[in-house]
């Protein structure tokens, strides 16, 4: 059959094994082609073809329900449920998303992108069919990495003493299948389903219940007996004492195998984990070779797995973990936490250079926080590197457990901002809101790489904790603007102008700059302010500019945000506030590059001028927005 030809589940049900492996054969080179000019996630793709497939030949979608964990691994599920006319615009500009949309497909019934929350959703699922009294199975595909967060645990306890009917697919890509393991396990996994192998167990401890004496003894015996045997060859104590019924190993590409299994599984009442081996990158060399960087990847030729383009910058994560490393090999008591997220975050350098100093805490920002704190309190110098969307999930321990304490734990937030072609679940543009409220913290945005190396030089004397965020696109402004000090609460005045002042942060300050070019050929002229510590505001300067009108820039929501700081001080001062706040509207911005978001959301150096050229020749009230 033809990948183009399936239009819904209901189109490979029928199809028959050696179909099924062609149509596998199709869905990976589809993957595989589409990513190299898109970009996206491949490695988790490729690994859950057959896993994928055969969710969808045992069960009734979307009258069933599939939720996916993180969703990265979703591209597979989006083929075949009528998307695959539509799949060469993934992550593009309104076309469709890398990540399960709700507004996208019927099938796609919950929405995900961060990790470990897939078991908590489909028990909620699971909840609400019980009590509507309604017949459809759910299920979770859950992977390995996501069951490092500890969400994923609370989850698991709830569901186990529930008893409700839930099926939590756990796919492990890190562990080898062994043939022996998996011939076992298969063996046990086929009695422990069988309808004659419940009844057996279930006469067994009646009868023995009844002789008196030795009876219950014996069936005890038994049970541990049994227990102990089944414990050393597969590890299912874990879940089997929360509740659940364990089947596993299972190789997730061996599609005969998976549906057997599945179908089985849906013949139980209660919670159920499935445990399905399988590898990242299948089917395609060079992702298999290097199934981390094939995660995420940007567009690359499918000859060679090489970038299509090449940045001629280094990121901020590099730069960062080059400053890093040269810190720590100063200072002993300076030590690095990352969630997952060495690669991502830069930190694998530091890693290599410093490998006793970096932590890898799994998925689990609340822990990476408060662990820092504890390291702080206990007089080491942490400094954690967590994407600024992820760093949404410590802020209790942001507050209680750092900042209560005035410990120096220094938080680097990548990705802050705009980051593109992932959507509305990855953009970094909460971190303000949620710090800027948090008594005793500096929060600092860099202009450019140059001012980031500045920042963190400046760390380690900090006297409490300190916030540096910084996007994914980096900059250079030094062959303008040459900085050689940073000193924290005072901006930098880039350019003079008695018009108008534009005080920008982080990645607007070369849009700000640019705007001040356009502006001065139209005979304005404009005060370029780089706003590079955000919290405490340098009130001093702000306070003269307040002569002018004043436009704030920042790549971050408006509520909440720098220029509703700025408003609030001058305004606590009795002096007009900004004419204009630029920022994102209320509103979750969805994919595509972040020069067509930009665009998108009206802040293009050209719109930007429209707008305050219209304010400066009419005198138009204040627009927050």
């Amino acid at each position: 059959m033809r990948l183009e030809d399936v239009r819904s589940p209901q189109d490979i049900k029928g199809l028959s094994m050696e179909e099924m492996e062609g149509l596998a054969r199709q869905i990976r080179e589809t993957l595989v082609n589409t990513v190299a000019e898109r970009g996206g996630h491949l490695a988790s793709n490729l690994g859950v073809v057959e896993l994928t497939l055969a969710i969808h030949r045992v069960f009734d979608m979307p009258r069933d329900r599939l939720v996916f964990d993180v969703g990265h691994q979703s591209y597979v599920h989006k083929l075949i449920t009528g998307r695959y006319w539509r799949f060469h615009s993934l992550r593009s500009f309104g076309g469709i998303s890398g990540f399960p949309k709700r507004g996208e497909s019927e099938y796609d019934v919950f929405e995900t992108g961060h990790a470990s929350t897939a078991i908590s959703a489909a028990l909620g699922l699971a909840r609400a069919r019980d009590i509507l009294g309604e017949d459809r199975n759910v299920v979770c595909v859950v992977g390995d990495g996501a069951m490092t967060g500890g969400m994923c645990y609370e989850a698991l306890n709830d569901a186990g003493t529930s008893g409700t009917r839930l099926i939590v697919i756990l796919n492990d890509n890190e562990m080898s299948i062994s043939e022996n393991v998996g011939a076992l396990s298969r063996h046990l996994t086929d009695l422990r389903v069988s309808k004659g192998w419940t009844s057996t167990k279930k006469a067994v401890k009646s009868r023995l219940s009844k002789i008196p004496v030795v009876g219950k003894p014996i069936y005890r015996f038994i049970h541990l007996t049994k227990s102990m045997i089944k414990s050393a060859v597969i590890p299912e104590g874990f879940f089997t004492s929360l509740g659940f019924t364990y089947f596993g190993p299972i190789d997730g590409h061996q599609q005969a195998s998976l549906e057997h299994t599945l179908r089985q599984a849906k013949n139980l009442d209660g919670p159920v984990v499935i445990h399905v081996l399988t590898q990242k990158g299948h089917g395609y060399d060079k992702a298999e070779q290097q199934p981390e960087r094939f995660h995420g990847i940007p567009p690359f030729y499918v000859e060679t797995g090489n970038a299509r383009e090449q940045s001629r910058l280094p990121s901020f994560g590099q730069v960062m973990a080059e400053e890093l490393v040269q810190l720590a090999q100063r200072d002993e008591h300076i030590t690095a936490i990352t969630a997952a997220m060495a690669s991502g975050t830069g930190l694998d350098r530091f890693g290599r250079e410093c490998p006793r100093r970096l932590i890898d805490v799994g998925i689990a920002e609340e822990h990476a926080v408060t662990l820092a704190a504890g390291m702080a309190a206990g007089g080491l110098r942490p400094y954690v590197a967590i994407y600024a969307t992820f760093f949404q999930r410590a802020y209790d321990q942001l507050i209680h457990d750092v900042a209560m304490q005035r410990l120096p734990v220094v938080f680097l937030l990548d990705r802050a901002g705009l980051v593109g072609e992932d959507g509305a679940t990855h953009h970094g543009v909460f971190d303000l809101a949620m710090a800027l409220p948090v008594p005793g913290l500096t929060v600092l945005a860099p202009r450019d790489l140059q001012e980031l190396r500045l920042m963190l030089r400046w760390t380690p004397q900090a006297e409490g904790p300190v916030l540096i965020r910084y996007g994914r696109k980096s900059t250079d402004l030094q062959a303008r603007y040459p900085i050689r000090r940073f000193q924290p609460g005072r901006w930098e005045v880039l350019e003079a102008g008695e018009d108008c002042a534009l005080l920008a942060v982080g990645s607007m300050v070369t849009t700000a700059v640019e705007v001040r070019d356009l502006l001065r050929r139209a005979g304005i002229r404009a005060a370029v302010v780089n706003c590079s510590t955000v919290k405490p505001l340098d009130t001093a300067l702000l306070t003269a500019f307040a002569d002018r009108p004043i436009f704030t820039l920042e790549e971050h929501v408006l509520t909440g945000g720098f220029g509703s700081a700025v408003t609030e001080a001058l305004l606590a001062d009795e002096m007009p506030p900004p004419r204009i706040t630029f920022g994102l509207p209320d509103t979750f911005v969805q994919h595509g590059s972040r020069t067509q978001l930009l665009r998108y959301l009206g802040l293009r150096p050209e719109q930007l001028v429209r707008r305050i050229q219209a304010v400066l020749h009419t005198g138009e009230e204040a627009d927050h927005g």
